[in-house]
């Protein structure tokens, strides 16, 4: 009977009674099809019919006949297809299916206003229904839609500990390892840079089990790991006035262990997590800089409270530190700018003042630049292979740079007909770029090779000519630009993505900020190998002369030195010195034994204890930078105190190129201080010293 109704009611109507699905293909093709396609496969029994913007001259008249079953129709934010969307909304408008551009479905209805006006709007499906816990308890959600922090954690040894040695704690929100991100790069290098002098303690988020592989390497240099599940946050972005970054990290585990670490200092990476408190505060980016950009690029109400969340927090977390640890002078200016902090400093002794003058004015300020490096030991040059390959390096866990690979696919490299690009994503691209870009992985481009995580990217910068880093929003400086100069790479780059590197326009960089000006870059070193290959060797010395992480190291370890009290102070030796040297000198039989009046002749540094020198090193330095050590003594009675290396690292820091020494054979102890600070045996020299009569080990370091 009920049959026979709707087949009357229909023909009263003129429609046929069995209901069509009435497909709106309102996006690209490739979202289309795959939307069509699912809706066929889920509905495979009735007429499907695809509408088109150009099928919209007579649409009504061609749809009068038919009853609208279904309507599936894409949102994706694409203006064009806007007249689509409403033809939809007025031909059928209780029987709308909304796909998004991830695919995900949902059916528009009024008695869920707030969800179908959620998803229309681009939240993922997954938090349309996530309700603020202010204002829906945790009782009434769904247990999908709660918040849950893991209230368990892991312990893992590492190197035994030396009591005689500091103890840092370094909090961050990821392990460092595989290297599969510039962040990783930083904490990786550093802590082991720490290592040589203190003891370090890593406490650590996870998000899955780290397999003993990428353990160990971390384990070689840290004392003890502590690992905890990162939680699993579900409250509306909107909702919290800390930003979500934020609010992701907050782990009562985490929040325990943090409290509970015995440490002589601690450090935390990262902004988002600096309401766990400590010591010195890592920002590897200014973030509310970074959201600023983003604000002015978008203008609109949700990235203005991104901005006004993070400049809050921010402002008012720096404040809880002892010191602020940025990437770049860059940095340094953004936080003056704006008030967060009193002053700024940089961690390093001016040459010929000394470095307790250094650290008295630092000690009054509440900033230090300890920039990113590279590794240059293992990224060396190689002979460039002929060919047009360009190379994009970009983690997609971080958006800045999904925003800069699509500026580069869709508007630089159209502009590049006859060059391949290579891409390294990073680890589990796609879930970030769906969640950034609200689409799907963008369509196979036959001159574009996208790779996810790459273990080793060597042979990466190897193969390719050209390294691009066409960044719009970024805050810090990128580690890639490093890696790139010293594989001697020629780069092309925005202002943004350089920024903090003192690269220069055609000399160490080509520098371009629009779509335009980075293609004729490409085009211009594609075709010019001089000029390809004097930026690309300007860009290797600038590397070796400012981005070493064993300098870079140095200098972290000074502000640690500075802020755990050292008494130990190091500056020019003076004519009063000299009988104190002498003395010292003479209790030193493994040490050279030269005339004390020759020393003030060439660079000497003394260490003073409590005002009284105790050790001394003497420098003879063969312009343009070529430095050997002609002595290093110290005070029998303040041995094993790290004044030697005090003095070394200091020598080390502030005058950098090549540096030879000669010690003893039977002095292990030196060889094995040396070569923790990076020098290297390169020799032997027979019968060299005398009283008594031994041969040296000749040693290098380059810095």
């Amino acid at each position: 009977m009920k049959q026979r109704i709707k087949q009357w009611w229909c023909g009263l109507r003129g429609k046929d009674p069995e209901a069509v699905v009435v497909s709106f293909r309102s996006g690209d093709d490739a979202l289309s099809d795959a939307m069509c396609a699912e809706v066929q496969r889920l509905i495979p029994d009735r007429r499907h019919i695809e509408v088109r913007l150009e099928d919209l001259p007579g649409l009504r008249k061609r749809l009068r006949p038919h009853r609208i079953g279904l309507a599936p129709v894409l949102f994706t934010g694409d203006a064009r297809y806007a007249p689509l969307r409403r033809a939809a909304f007025l031909l059928a408008p209780s029987k709308i299916l909304a796909y998004n551009a991830r695919l995900e479905r949902h059916h528009l209805r009024l008695i869920q206003p707030i969800a179908s006006w959620l998803f229309w709007r681009g939240v993922p499906l997954d938090r349309i229904f996530l309700r603020p816990g202010w204002l829906w308890p945790a009782f009434l959600k769904r247990p999908n839609d709660r918040t849950v922090r893991p209230a368990e954690h892991q312990r893992i040894e590492g190197r035994a500990r030396d009591p005689q040695r500091p103890l840092v704690a370094v909090l961050s929100p990821y392990f460092p390892y595989p290297l599969s991100h510039g962040g990783a790069v930083r904490i990786f290098h550093l802590l082991r840079e720490t290592a040589r002098t203190f003891d370090v303690k890593l406490y650590a988020f996870t998000e899955a089990e780290i397999p003993d592989h990428d353990l160990e390497p971390v384990l070689e240099f840290v004392s003890r790991v502590y690992l905890v599940r990162k939680p699993r946050y579900r409250e509306p972005r909107w909702s919290s006035l800390a930003p979500p970054e934020v609010c992701e990290y907050r782990s009562p585990e985490m929040q325990a262990l943090w409290q509970k670490a015995e440490a002589s200092l601690k450090q935390v990476e990262y902004t988002a997590l600096a309401s766990y408190g400590g010591d010195v505060l890592v920002e590897h980016d200014i973030t509310f800089d970074l959201y600023a950009q983003v604000r002015a690029r978008r203008r609109t109400l949700g990235a203005w409270w991104d901005w006004w969340r993070w400049r809050r927090y921010e402002t008012s977390a720096v404040k809880q530190f002892r010191r602020i640890t940025v990437m770049s002078p860059k940095d340094q200016e953004a936080i003056v700018e704006h008030a967060l902090v009193r002053a700024t400093s940089r961690l390093v002794s001016t040459p010929g003042d000394g470095t307790s003058a250094g650290m008295a004015r630092t000690s009054a300020c509440s900033t230090v630049v300890v920039e990113n490096g590279v590794d240059l030991a293992r990224f060396t040059p190689t002979q460039e292979l002929p060919g047009r390959r360009l190379l994009f390096i970009g983690s997609f866990r971080h958006f800045p740079n999904i925003t800069a690979f699509r500026f580069l696919a869709e508007e630089v490299f159209p502009l590049i007909p006859d060059a391949e690009l290579t891409v390294v994503a990073g680890p589990d691209p796609w879930p970030h770029w769906q969640n950034h870009t609200g689409t799907l992985a963008p369509a196979p481009h036959p001159r574009i090779h996208i790779n996810e995580f790459v273990a080793d990217v060597r042979p990466l910068y190897q193969e390719t000519n050209v390294v691009v880093v066409p960044t719009l929003e970024s805050a810090g400086t990128n580690v890639k630009v490093l890696e790139a100069l010293a594989m001697e790479r020629a780069v092309i780059s925005t202002a943004s993505g350089c920024a903090g590197l003192d690269l220069e326009h055609r000399e160490t960089a080509w520098i371009a900020d629009s779509a335009a000006g980075l293609a004729e870059g490409i085009r211009t070193l594609l075709d010019d190998f001089a000029l390809r290959l004097h930026i690309a060797r300007a860009g290797r010395r600038h590397a070796e002369r400012q981005f070493d992480w064993r300098a870079i190291g140095a200098r972290q370890r000074a502000l640690y030195s500075e802020l755990l009290g050292d008494s130990v102070q190091i500056r020019p030796a003076w004519l009063d010195d000299l009988e104190a040297m002498a003395q010292i000198q003479a209790a030193s039989p493994d040490a050279s034994q030269w005339r004390i009046e020759d020393y003030l002749a060439h660079d000497c540094l003394v260490a003073l204890t409590d005002g009284r020198v105790t050790g001394f090193l003497a420098i003879r330095t063969v312009p343009p930078s070529e430095h050997e050590i002609l002595n290093l003594a110290v005070d029998p009675a303040h041995r094993r105190r790290g004044i030697a290396r005090r003095l070394l690292q200091e020598a080390l820091l502030t005058r950098p190129g090549d540096w030879f020494l000669d010690v003893r054979e039977s002095n292990t102890a030196a060889q094995s201080l040396y070569k923790s600070l990076g020098f290297s045996p390169i020799g032997r020299r027979e019968n060299y010293y005398a009283e008594p009569c031994e041969g040296a080990i000749v040693m290098r370091f380059f810095s």
